[in-house]
């Protein structure tokens, strides 16, 4: 396991302390939107594994609905999702309250994306080494193809970052996630909203 130098916390702070300064008019205009436009909750919030697995409170902004079949089950995403949420999601702004959680210490600026929590009993130990660093708004995965990508390509390119960590790659990562949200690219996966879910091993062969 790889030790990542309490630099990296100096640099989240450092970055993020100042960038949500100028975007709280933009978070706020957004939250007013969503509760004019969908409603309230205007935050989504879900618990998600974090450094070693622990568990966190992971904050976006809603971007579905809660709509439901006649079974009580709730409908697939792209049936919930909304018309401004298909916006956020495209620009990548529904992302902006997760600067909260780096301030918290729950999140990093740049690593590995925070999945779901049943994940973690299907990873193997190299997917899960994932883990051995804070969970990123942005990552390397993300700027390699976002969910546009196998799980397989994206555990690949998770503990890639793990092992050659730098402050360096941090600003490049960066400033490639703006290029990619200015082009709106990897958004989702072929027929889904987002991404498949991750089963374990077996979708791997």
């Amino acid at each position: 396991m790889r030790d990542i130098p309490s630099s990296k916390r100096v640099f989240d702070l450092a970055f993020t302390i100042p960038l949500i300064v100028v975007i709280s008019p933009i978070i706020l205009v957004i939250a007013v939107l969503i509760w004019l436009v969908d409603g309230r909750p205007i935050l989504f919030k879900q618990t998600r594994p974090g450094y070693h697995g622990r568990l966190f409170k992971n904050y976006k902004f809603r971007t579905m609905t809660i709509r439901r079949d006649t079974q009580g089950n709730l409908l697939p995403d792209e049936q919930r999702i909304t018309r401004l949420g298909n916006f956020l999601r495209s620009t990548s702004l529904d992302e902006l309250p997760e600067f909260f959680n780096v301030l918290r210490g729950d999140m990093s600026v740049v690593g590995p994306r925070p999945l779901l929590v049943q994940y973690l009993d299907r990873y193997n130990p190299e997917q899960a080494r994932r883990h051995e660093v804070l969970p990123g708004i942005t990552g390397w995965a993300q700027v390699n193809g976002r969910n546009a990508l196998s799980w397989e390509d994206k555990f690949r390119l998770d503990v890639w970052y793990v092992d050659n960590w730098s402050m360096r790659l941090d600003v490049k990562i960066i400033g490639m996630t703006i290029i990619q949200a200015l082009k709106r690219e990897g958004i989702s996966q072929p027929g889904h909203a987002t991404a498949e879910e991750f089963m374990g091993d077996q979708d791997h062969g």
